[in-house]
């Protein structure tokens, strides 16, 4: 093996995650290439490498480093490149001379044991001499913390979060309770805390991995919807999860009850466990929702009178529930309008806006998705915002729970007299309790969206425990308009909702049908589906044209599907750069997914030009965008989404998205596609119900094709069972009552 010294002039590349560095060495005047793995290392430092030379195809002679050695800088010129590199805060290049000049090769033995003599050079006060002694002790106790953590498996980026997390505090962190990493340090999760927790020696069965276990259960559940658990099922699920045998674990739930990490609720016969983070959301949301709900000093008769006035300037006409949801809206604080499709929301809404418009009063509207905000911008002819841009998101998230943090909020509330939130059914109790907490007594409140989609992503039920509560003013629209009857997908997502036959004989214009009863078939037609039949059909690409199937998993699944709709609907091209994953590649024009909400990811909105005309903040899961550009040297990719919004994604952050041809139907809320492809086949019998196809065809515009098995079809309009959603907000709406 060879061996190589020097100083680090540059670093070239450097992969947090593992420590892949390229980097050039120099000494003497002359530069060697440097690539390996180094798990601590900046420019200036000096260093002594063992390894090989190697010669690239692309990048020519590099020397490939095996051992490494961090030396201190031995002649006063390196002592000197080093203090001028940028590694120690305040020095330049031309007090980093002063300083050497003074001390020679005593430098470094002087800052370590007499800083306070630094003050002999000119520039430097009694302060400034204590922070260059910190700065570079710190650099020491870092780089012997990154050596130390490394035997526990643990990357050079996370490393160094765990660092500035603990400082020196982290071998004793490490040693007794490794499990602190999972609350304390974002990123870090229960699995990650319990493969060092083993390495380190904790036993499988010791309090703080059983009390870590629970958190992190209650947080896996609330990814799949539920704000609490019975205390039996917590039970169930933290044994599976750490497997091992758990009688009882009452003991370590009253600890972390008393360290109010959990609240604790008794309910007939079940004992029923919350974070306490979602306990106090539901309980403030219930509070605040009683609040807002106050009466208007105004008649009914008043009311008519003028509704009657609008109704005859705009030439629309109101049945008698639309008109009974506009004196609802005007006479409370807090009223809720639900209905399924072709009912009449957009009108009422709009009914509701010239109203208070007529009463100089200032009314914001708002959705939970972009899409969702920008029909209704296209449907009111005003200016509808996501809810998270109503609130102007600040980037930053709550490290109890990851959710959002806004601007506006108790202590800076919307200015408005009244808000319209529409498409409920997708709120869930984090982003509730940020809406609610950001509006004054005094604000009418009206939520519409139709009851009977699914719910929404995060955790909690929240329009239907409303409605459930019977606490508020609800006018659900039932009739469905002359036009909308037009709609074979109108006509018959209400048969599918009341449980009635739907006729599948494909005399329909919209709403198709085609038999198919083998996988490789039902995928074949979906591909001729959206390459030659339905873009001239709907006057839509083909990229606006969205899978939508019940599944992830499967033949017929989201991951499955996307392989092969990649393949034919965005086939690779010498002129489309690419990148290879561990579970697939994307590719320059895939359409993908974001599938966690990011709050910290940067958008801008680029001119023709592409020029930043609107800048921002906040990518959520569902928002669906295309792969504009691969930077392979840069290590980017470009993705636009709706509205405009490019974002930058690096490398590391690819785990973020995913394909986008085909999504589950709970992935499609609150968007609407000009057509829809359903397959149906076989799934789990709690998975396919009626719910789920209710939810599936209405989100079709112009055509809803469904291929497959006719009796899957029916079986799903008989199957009501819905996965049990465990949500509080419905007890805590009546406890204050």
């Amino acid at each position: 093996m060879a061996v190589v010294e020097g100083c680090v002039e540059k670093i070239v590349f450097r992969n947090e995650d593992n420590g892949y560095t390229v980097l050039t060495l120099a000494k003497d005047g002359e530069e060697v290439t440097c690539v390996g793995t180094f798990q601590y290392i900046g420019e200036g430092e000096c260093m002594e490498a063992e390894g090989d030379y190697i010669a690239h195809p692309t990048y020519g002679d590099q020397f490939r480093v095996n051992r490494y050695e961090i030396k201190a800088p031995e002649d006063t010129a390196a002592i000197e490149r080093y203090l001028a590199s940028g590694a120690v805060k305040g020095i330049g290049a031309v007090m980093a001379s002063r300083i050497v000049k003074r001390f020679k090769k005593d430098t470094f033995r002087i800052i370590e044991e007499e800083p306070e003599r630094l003050t002999e050079v000119k520039g430097i006060s009694q302060k400034k001499a204590m922070e260059i002694a910190d700065q570079l002790q710190e650099k020491k106790d870092m780089r012997a913390a990154m050596i130390f953590l490394q035997q526990y498996g643990i990357t050079s980026s996370l490393a160094v979060k765990i660092y500035n997390q603990y400082g020196p505090e982290l071998y004793t962190v490490l040693k007794n309770n490794p499990y602190r990493l999972a609350d304390d340090i974002s990123g870090v999760g229960f699995r990650i805390a319990d493969e060092i927790a083993m390495r380190a020696g904790i036993h499988a069965d010791s309090d703080f991995r059983i009390k870590s276990g629970i958190l992190y259960s209650l947080m896996r559940a609330s990814s799949a919807g539920h704000v609490y658990l019975p205390m039996d099922e917590l039970t169930a699920c933290t044994g599976r999860l750490l497997q091992v045998e758990l009688d009882s674990i009452e003991k370590h739930v009253m600890d972390l009850a008393i360290d109010k990490k959990i609240v604790i609720k008794e309910r007939e016969d079940r004992t029923l466990i919350y974070t306490a983070a979602y306990y106090y959301m539901e309980l403030n949301s219930a509070r605040l929702l009683h609040d807002l709900n106050i009466e208007a000093d105004i008649t009914e008769q008043e009311i008519e009178k003028k509704l009657s006035v609008i109704e005859k300037a705009s030439k629309i006409e109101l049945d008698g529930l639309q008109r009974r949801a506009v004196i609802e809206a005007v006479k409370h604080g807090l009223t809720i309008i639900t209905g399924g499709p072709g009912t009449g929301k957009t009108t009422t809404i709009n009914a509701i806006i010239k109203y208070f418009e007529e009463e100089y009063l200032e009314v914001l509207l708002a959705a939970p998705t972009g899409r969702a905000a920008k029909r209704m911008t296209e449907a009111t002819g005003c200016e509808a915002k996501t809810i998270h841009r109503l609130l102007e998101l600040n980037g930053g998230s709550s490290e109890a729970t990851g959710n959002a943090i806004f601007e506006r909020n108790e202590q800076n509330p919307l200015e408005a007299d009244v808000i319209i939130i529409d498409e409920m059914s997708m709120v869930d109790i984090s982003l509730m309790h940020a809406l609610l907490k950001a509006i004054h007594i005094g604000t009418r409140l009206i939520l519409v969206g139709d009851v009977n989609q699914l719910p929404s992503v995060g955790p909690g039920n929240v329009l239907k425990d409303i409605i459930r509560s019977e606490m508020f003013p609800v006018v659900c629209l039932t009739k469905i308009f002359r036009q909308a009857t037009q709609s074979d997908i109108v006509v018959n997502a209400h048969k599918i909702n009341r449980g009635e036959r739907v006729m599948l004989d494909n005399h329909s214009k919209d709403f198709l049908f085609l038999k198919r009863d083998d996988v490789n078939v039902i995928i074949s037609v979906m591909i001729t589906l959206i390459q030659k039949k339905l873009p001239n059909y709907v006057n839509a690409r083909e990229l606006d044209i969205q899978v939508l199937t019940p599944m992830r998993k499967g033949q017929l699944g989201v991951e499955r599907l996307n392989v092969i709709l990649q393949q034919y609907l965005n086939p690779p091209a010498k002129d489309k750069r690419e990148k290879e994953l561990a579970g697939g590649l994307f590719r320059e024009g895939d359409k993908v997914m974001q599938i966690k909400n990011n709050y910290q990811l940067e958008w801008e909105v680029r001119s023709s030009r592409g020029i930043a005309v609107e800048r921002g903040a906040g990518i959520f899961n569902g928002d669906t965008g295309v792969i504009r550009t691969i930077n392979e040297f840069s290590e980017l990719i470009t993705v636009e989404f709706d509205e405009g919004r490019f974002v930058e994604y690096s490398y590391k952050q690819l785990e973020e998205l995913e394909l986008a041809y085909a999504i589950t139907i709970h992935k499609s809320q609150g968007s609407e596609y000009p057509a829809v492809i359903l397959p149906l086949l076989t799934g789990p019998q709690l998975l396919m119900n009626r719910n789920l196809l209710y939810t599936a065809v209405t989100r079709a515009k112009k055509c809803v094709c469904l291929v497959g098995s006719t009796d899957t079809f029916y079986e799903m309009v008989e199957n009501q069972r819905e996965q049990k959603r465990y949500s509080g907000l419905y007890d805590r709406i009546q406890e204050i009552e």
